[in-house]
Formats: structure tokens, sequence, C-alpha cells
């Protein structure tokens, strides 16, 4: 993944920046934290006028994140992921809650569980989701183990907000998982 620092903010990335910090300063649970985020989400999503044209490039080598917000208190940022034909994560975790909604394309989504053995842990697939634009989906830690690919033949970009400092951290990933899956 590639990252690139905060661009210029559009009015309606603004706006949403706003309804999101109203969420987030309730101090509700990460769970239902995610609910309402993705709430204020999922009308945003495929507007024209949510992010920069810099704020939509991919890179040829590996999908691309475009830190859009961090808040100063660390207490979440927003991201654009832009994803070429075939770009995908490793199978992962995340370090807090997380909120994902597909502006443009499509994206797959392949959730896991850890399963513990004799020997030792494997994953086990537990479901695959296609997310289409407009369409949203959120979670918290734990059960968040999943893997994330564009499975449309264009460019896809999701918007994510997480509970934490991406900016700071530079990346959502906890942990990469290279278990066995079954």
């Amino acid at each position: 993944m590639t990252t690139t620092t905060p661009a210029r903010t559009t009015t309606r990335m603004a706006a949403l920046v706003s309804e999101i910090r109203r969420v987030v300063d309730r101090g509700l649970a990460p769970d239902l934290t995610a609910y309402l985020v993705g709430e204020r989400l999922a009308p945003h999503l495929g507007a024209p006028d949510l992010l920069t044209p810099t704020q939509q490039e991919g890179d040829p080598e590996r999908y691309r994140q475009h830190v859009l917000h961090a808040e100063s208190d660390g207490s979440f940022s927003v991201v654009a992921l832009v994803w070429l034909p075939g770009q995908e994560t490793c199978i992962h975790d995340h370090v807090s809650w997380c909120v994902a909604g597909v502006h443009q394309g499509q994206e797959s989504e392949h959730r896991y569980r850890l399963s513990p053995g004799p020997d030792a842990a494997r994953l086990v697939a537990t479901e695959e989701v296609v997310n289409g634009q407009g369409e949203v989906c959120g979670f918290a830690p734990p059960g968040d183990i999943h893997k994330v690919r564009n499975s449309c033949r264009t460019k896809a970009i999701s918007v994510h907000v997480y509970g934490a400092d991406v900016a700071r951290l530079g990346t959502s990933i906890r942990r990469v998982y290279t278990l066995p899956v079954d």
C-alpha cells in the first residue's frame, strides 16, 4: 500500500468529518459507533464532490491510501483507498473499529475467523461479501479478520473511517495473518 499525506479537503468531506466527529464525541461502544458512522458516510458515497482528483489517484503497484483527515486528538481518521483492477490486501485485522463504504466500483471482502487447533491455529473462511457503490460495512475488533480486493474491471475507490489516527500509525492494520485457511 502506498500512502499520501492529507490534502485539500472538499466542502462535502469537511461536512462528513463534522458529522463523524459528532458521533465519535458521544463516546459510545465501538460497534455502535461504527454503525452510526456508517449511517453518516453512506449518503456521501458516489457524490462527485466528495474527493479531489488527486485523492482518486491509484498506484500501478499496489492499492493506494490517501489520508483525508486525522482528528487532532487521534480519535478517528478518514482515508480513501484507491484500488486498480485485481489489487488486494493481505489477510489482516485492525487496530480499531472501522467503517468502509464503496465510493466507486466494486470490492470483494473475504471474512475469516480464527480457529484454534491441536497443533496450530487456522483461519476458517466464513463468508464472501461483494459491495458496490453506496454500500457500507462496519465492524469492531475482535472478529474483524478479512481480505479485501477490487473485484471489478475498473478502478475502485472506498472511503474508510477508523477509530484511530492512521496518519500517525501509517496503517489501520493490527496484524497480518499467514496461517493456513480452511
